[in-house]
């Protein structure tokens, strides 16, 4: 399953860099891009799996980003 979530309170591109590559050593990731410009997390992850992964990458973002969060 892919989805595109719409980030908040993302403040830099180094810090989505960093947030990025941490997501993508987070097992069950299939594909991850952070994107500063438009502020937007694509994630890739299988489906039975996704809410789990989703938790952890959530888990992720606040180590790295603390300020930042997903908007549902």
């Amino acid at each position: 399953m892919k989805k595109v979530f719409k980030l908040q309170d993302l403040d830099c591109a180094n810090c989505a860099r960093k947030m990025e590559e941490a997501i993508a050593r987070i097992d069950g990731v299939e594909a991850v891009s952070v994107n500063f410009l438009t502020q937007k997390l694509t994630l890739s992850a299988a489906d039975e799996r996704f809410d789990e992964v989703l938790n952890h990458v959530k888990k992720t973002m606040r180590k790295v980003e603390p300020d930042c969060q997903i908007v549902m």
